[in-house]
């Protein structure tokens, strides 16, 4: 097996929401949490590790445009912002391979609750950068 220290290509990450593929693409974490916490019995050892819920936040920061764009398609659809538009309508799709010709990887989101849209800038900023937080129900990995 060859090693590399190179998981993926910035270049080759496409993030897709709404149905729409962000150019304005500047960071994103979306995380997979299981609650898991030891079982103890009559020693001071674990007999076990009991796992409980599960839950996906997750964070895309992206060029101000694109935040403007996304409340656009919101206002369009009879919302006041993408923050309220309902989770049931927002799925998400990131896709990133290795190499241009490599296998491509996608972890689909579903069920998008954007809570948060806050907009800042500073003095000689050369760009605005908008960190929408999220919470999803599903997040899964697929390999095509």
């Amino acid at each position: 097996m060859e090693f590399s220290t190179k998981d993926c290509a910035w270049s080759n990450i496409k993030l897709t929401v709404l149905g729409r593929t962000l150019t304005g693409l500047r960071g994103f974490e979306v995380e997979k949490d299981i609650e898991k916490e030891y079982v103890y019995a009559s020693s001071n050892e674990p007999v076990d590790i009991q796992t409980g819920n599960k839950k996906y936040p997750g964070n895309f920061k992206l060029l101000k445009y694109e935040v403007d764009l996304l409340n656009d398609a919101a206002q369009a659809a009879g919302f006041a912002d993408i923050t309220e538009v309902p989770h049931t309508l927002i799925t998400s799709t990131i896709e990133y391979k290795k190499e241009v010709i490599g296998t491509i990887r996608t972890i689909a989101i579903l069920g998008i609750a954007f809570t948060n849209m806050k907009f800042a800038m500073e003095q000689n900023a050369k760009m605005s950068e908008v960190s929408l937080p999220f919470l999803a129900l599903r997040m899964q990995t697929l390999k095509k």
